[in-house]
C-alpha cells in the first residue's frame, strides 16, 4: 500500500476530460461546410452550451464511471468555467460518475485558450481579416503565436502549472478529474510529461481529442526521486461508445484555425 508520504504532492488519479459536443462544434462544421468566414455563435464564447449529442456524452462518461469501468470515482470535481465544461461535470455527476453531493470547482485557469481578435473566425477568414496574423502564426508556429488580446499555447501552459500547483497542495492521494478543452488536455500533457514543442504538436498533429474522452494519470511511487504521474491512456472513447451516442472530435469553434 502507498503511503500519504510517498504520495506526497500528486492525486493518486487524475483524470482529464474533454467537454461534451458543443454548440459551437456544430457552428464550426457547418461554417467549414458553407466556406464561411466566421463562424455563426452569438453571444460569448464562454455561453455556448453543449448540444443534445454533448449531453448525451456526458451522461455516458457519467454511467461508465459509475459502473466501475474507470477503476474508481472522482473525489475531487474540477472544471473550466465555461458553460459546456460545467454541464459536462454536472450531468458526469448526476449520471452517476461521482457522489451526487460532490461539488463542481470551477477554476478559471482552466478557461479554453483565448483567442482574441481571431475569436470565431475560421481559418480563411483569418487569412482575409488579418492576413497578418496569418502570417505571424505561420512564422512562429501555432505553439508560440498569440494573436492581440488572446494567448499562445505557452501562455496556457503557465496558468495549467499553476493549477496543478493547487491539485498538489489541496488533493495529494486523491482521484481528481478535471473537465475542460482540447488545448487544456494537450498542455497538460505537455507539462506531465516533461515533452517539448515538437512532440506535442506531433500528438495534436494526429487528431483531436474526442469529446468526453479519457485522458488518465495514475501516480507511481516508482517515477521519478519523489513518485510521480504516468500516463495510463490518452483519449479513450469507449465510455461514448458505450453510451451510443456518436464519438465526435472536432476541434473547439475557436480552434478553427489550428492548422
Amino acid at each position: 500500500m502507498i503511503s500519504r508520504t510517498e504520495r506526497a504532492h500528486w492525486p493518486s488519479v487524475l483524470w482529464i476530460v474533454r467537454h461534451g459536443q458543443s454548440a459551437g462544434n456544430v457552428a464550426r462544421d457547418a461554417a467549414h461546410a458553407e466556406g464561411l468566414a466566421r463562424i455563426a455563435i452569438e453571444g460569448r464564447d464562454v455561453d455556448v452550451p453543449l448540444s443534445d449529442l454533448g449531453r448525451a456524452q456526458a451522461e455516458g462518461l457519467g454511467r461508465w464511471f459509475a459502473r466501475g469501468e474507470g477503476e474508481g470515482r472522482p473525489e475531487v470535481l474540477l472544471a473550466s468555467p465555461y458553460v459546456r465544461a460545467i454541464e459536462t461535470a454536472r450531468l458526469f455527476r448526476d449520471a452517476g460518475g461521482c457522489a451526487l453531493d460532490e461539488a463542481i470547482c470551477v477554476d478559471e485557469r482552466l478557461r479554453e485558450k483565448e483567442f482574441g481578435i481571431l475569436d470565431g473566425l475560421t481559418r480563411p477568414g483569418i487569412v482575409a481579416e488579418f492576413p497578418d496574423q496569418a502570417g505571424f502564426r505561420d512564422v512562429l508556429g501555432k505553439f508560440y503565436h498569440r494573436p492581440p488580446g488572446g494567448e499562445s499555447w505557452t501562455d496556457v501552459i503557465l496558468r495549467l502549472r499553476s493549477v496543478l500547483d493547487t491539485i498538489s497542495l489541496h488533493y495529494s492521494g486523491m482521484r481528481v478529474m478535471i473537465v475542460a478543452h482540447q488545448v487544456v488536455v494537450l498542455c497538460l500533457r505537455y507539462i506531465l510529461e516533461t515533452l517539448d514543442e515538437a512532440k506535442i504538436l506531433e500528438i495534436d498533429r494526429l487528431g483531436d481529442v474526442a469529446n468526453c474522452s479519457v485522458t488518465e494519470y495514475r501516480f507511481d511511487p516508482k517515477q521519478g526521486k519523489r513518485g510521480g504521474l504516468v500516463l495510463a491512456r490518452y483519449n479513450e472513447t469507449a465510455p461514448v461508445e458505450e453510451s451510443a451516442a456518436p464519438v465526435t472530435s472536432a476541434p473547439d469553434p475557436m480552434v478553427a484555425a489550428r492548422g
